[in-house]
């Protein structure tokens, strides 16, 4: 059931509708809003074949905001088999990508329209780390 669905106008009027709705879209932007601020978001810059930095620490266990940038002058791919992910991102185009959470350990991610550049990888810790 969407929010839009759950918000019943038939006993209160048209007039009360509205208010309800309002109310109940007003709630829902807080929470989001409230949940973007609490996501930790990590820079990974692409040129031309490299990644910078080739080695993030991340939260294990945690939400979090990857900001893809291709700062370089053809397309590049974050992809991640382990991860099971991956993003096309144009030239001179910032775009993000989140992580629901990862185990502790290391996942390797690379550009796949840069086969023979190095691989990168993403390092999940535990906050005791």
């Amino acid at each position: 059931m969407t929010l839009l669905h759950s918000v019943s106008c038939a006993p209160a009027g048209r007039a009360h509708c509205g208010m309800r709705l309002g109310a109940a879209l007003f709630f829902a932007s807080l929470a989001t809003a409230a949940g973007a601020e609490d996501m930790p978001e990590f820079r990974l810059t692409f040129r031309d074949g490299a990644i910078v930095p080739l080695e993030t620490r991340v939260p294990a266990n945690r939400r979090f905001k990857l900001v893809l940038v291709n700062a370089g002058e053809s397309p590049v791919e974050f992809e991640s088999t382990e991860l099971r992910k991956e993003k096309v991102v144009a030239p001179k185009v910032t775009t993000s990508l989140v992580i629901r959470r990862l185990d502790p350990g290391e996942h390797v991610f690379f550009d796949d329209f840069h086969p023979g550049a190095p691989q990168a990888r993403i390092v999940a810790e535990d906050a005791g780390q």
